[in-house]
């Protein structure tokens, strides 16, 4: 049976709903918590053999302090969202893998970041150096990637391995996710974060492979 490490992340067929409201939740202005609403997104994708996909962010929302460790130099979020995926028509597995992307000083409105290094894959299960962890040191100019799921399951020879996404074979899945922390140190400036959904569909014709970004979203 697959063990899911990160306790912040469900994997649901149906995406939890979200609050749309804006406030202050801490008592000390200096280290007020700023509840940021995000508008998701949706990308219609239609795969080289016609096949047709629809891939969402929804209920998006970050709770921001920009502060967290009493310096400029320390800032948590807390998100929380749902990735939803609807094929129309046959497939034989799609893979949704969702994450984030975080930079200091620097423009991640393309979505270009380093993914991990020294990963290897073999077919569900990733293996390697992969980070999986939203606990990130960035300096100036520097941008990087991390990914919410962790599910433990052995590879074609036993051995312990890890994979990052969950798979359906049914025409919908989804993955929601809640208060999962982004804690960025050494960022003297300023500071962004987006979330993105890759989504793997293999059918007969092969596997395509497309992503969909929310909107970018300050840290402090």
């Amino acid at each position: 049976m697959s063990v899911v490490k990160k306790s912040a992340v469900r994997i649901a067929s149906v995406a939890a709903a979200a609050a749309a409201a804006v406030g202050l939740f801490s008592t000390g202005a200096a280290n007020a918590d700023t509840f940021v609403p995000l508008p998701g997104a949706e990308l219609h994708h239609t795969l080289p053999n016609g096949l047709g996909v629809t891939a969402r962010i929804a209920h998006e929302s970050a709770l921001i302090n920009p502060s967290m460790g009493s310096t400029p130099l320390h800032r948590n979020a807390w998100v929380s969202a749902s990735a939803q995926v609807e094929v129309h028509g046959e497939h034989n597995g799609t893979k949704i893998t969702p994450g984030y992307v975080v930079g200091c000083q620097v423009d991640i409105s393309g979505g270009g970041a380093n993914g991990g290094a020294d990963a290897t894959t073999n077919g569900d299960t990733v293996t390697g150096k992969l980070s999986t962890g939203g606990n990130l040191t960035l300096g100036p100019g520097q941008a990087t990637s991390f990914l919410l799921l962790d599910i433990e399951k052995p590879d074609v020879y036993g051995n312990e391995g890890h994979t990052f996404a969950t798979k359906f074979t049914g025409p919908s899945g989804s993955v929601t996710w809640s208060d999962s922390t982004i804690a960025l140190n050494g960022c003297g400036g300023y500071a962004q974060a987006r979330a993105f959904v890759r989504v793997e569909v293999a059918t007969d014709n092969g596997t395509s492979e497309f992503r969909v970004w929310g909107q970018p979203f300050s840290l402090g």
